[in-house]
């Protein structure tokens, strides 16, 4: 199944080893994440240490509370070990690391949760640059995929969380304030 085909059915569950904010590591269980009544934005990245990737992650952890602010959950995932992601989080932003952030990081070291989401990129390993929004009954509402050179905008993804979140048709071009379709 390909990541459009996600839209409006059921997120794939899954269970990882994933680093947590506080530095701990422990298993994460998508199951347990979607008890809470949020929305969860669960985006992928190929690789840690990377150029664009490290942007991406600051970004949306420079922006946490307007995301807790709306109800949602962040969930980070790559195919990269727990080991490199407590090694990237012990290093500082001005040297390609990212710092402690305030979401978890998940290790997708055997591929399957890539392989389920549909993000896979079998030739190299990684996952694409994707990103899901899943709503707290556990759909999957909205599905993006980038090119690996390009990194995702956290406004963007605001505007569309909101834009979930009235449970109305929003028009293009739609902002958070304005008015839906009736």
């Amino acid at each position: 199944m390909t990541a459009s085909q996600l839209v409006g059915k059921t997120a794939p569950l899954f269970r990882a080893k994933a680093l947590f904010p506080d530095q701990s590591e422990g298993m994460l269980q998508l199951s347990s994440w979607q008890s809470k009544g949020k929305y969860i934005i669960l985006f992928f990245y190929p690789m840690d240490f990377s150029i664009v990737c490290p942007t991406e992650i600051t970004a949306l952890h420079d922006r946490i509370e307007d995301f807790e602010d709306l109800d949602t959950e962040i969930l980070g995932i790559s195919t990269d070990s727990i080991y490199v992601h407590e090694a990237w989080t012990n290093t500082a932003r001005e040297d390609n690391g990212i710092g402690n952030i305030a979401f978890p990081l998940i290790s997708d070291s055997n591929h399957r949760i890539s392989r389920d989401y549909g993000v896979l990129q079998e030739s190299e390993g990684t996952a694409a640059r994707a990103m899901f929004i899943i709503s707290p009954e556990g759909t999957v509402m909205y599905s993006l995929v980038h090119h690996d050179n390009i990194g995702r905008d956290v406004e963007e993804t605001l505007r569309v969380l909101e834009a979930l979140q009235t449970g109305k048709p929003c028009p293009a071009d739609w902002k958070p304030g304005t008015r839906t379709i009736e």
